[in-house]
């Protein structure tokens, strides 16, 4: 079992803990921020993270792994290749998340949802929503970094590598931004 001391020290060493003061894809302030591609860029790291990924979920029968982009289409390919089976990708489209080039998901197929950095749960609910339209079985969510602490329920088994509970405010109720601290967009 990777420990979760082992997933930070990856995200410092690779210069993706941030701190400071940022705006998130979510519209949220922080004054931490994972910027997962720092990461992402080291192979070894992504075999070493979706190995334990995998392995988490490797009495699951799992038959796809379906993340969505950008940071998802790494996770769920080396997830897949660890499960030994398809690793396809997400993309945002009109309203949500959609499946474009080709990709399917077979009716009662049991699949997999990675992703990277959660933050609100929004990415992870919109590819959630395309395993359900498939009328496909949602079998787990696995995460790199939870930044909730756990406080999301996707209603099934969900894997996180790293689970803290990060600080996040509503713009117009951020400290950092009242004491004038420079923002970062994320």
């Amino acid at each position: 079992m990777l420990a979760q001391e082992r997933v930070l020290q990856v995200f410092k060493d690779s210069g993706a803990l941030l701190h400071g003061h940022f705006k998130l894809t979510s519209g949220l302030h922080s004054d931490t921020y994972f910027e997962k591609f720092q990461v992402l860029q080291y192979p070894r790291y992504v075999e070493e993270l979706c190995a334990e990924l995998a392995r988490r979920f490797e009495d699951d029968n799992i038959g796809l792994v379906l993340g969505p982009t950008t940071g998802g289409v790494l996770l769920a390919y080396e997830v897949g290749k660890r499960l030994g089976t398809r690793g396809i990708f997400a993309e945002k489209g009109d309203g949500g998340r959609v499946l474009k080039r080709g990709f399917k998901i077979e009716p009662g197929q049991r699949v997999l949802v990675v992703d990277d950095v959660l933050t609100t749960g929004g990415s992870v609910r919109d590819t959630i929503a395309i395993v359900h339209q498939s009328n496909a079985v949602l079998a787990g969510v696995g995460l790199l970094v939870d930044r909730t602490g756990g406080a999301i329920d996707f209603g099934v088994k969900t894997e996180s590598l790293l689970s803290l509970e990060v600080a996040k405010y509503e713009p117009a109720e951020c400290p950092l931004c009242k004491a004038g601290e420079p923002l970062t967009e994320t």
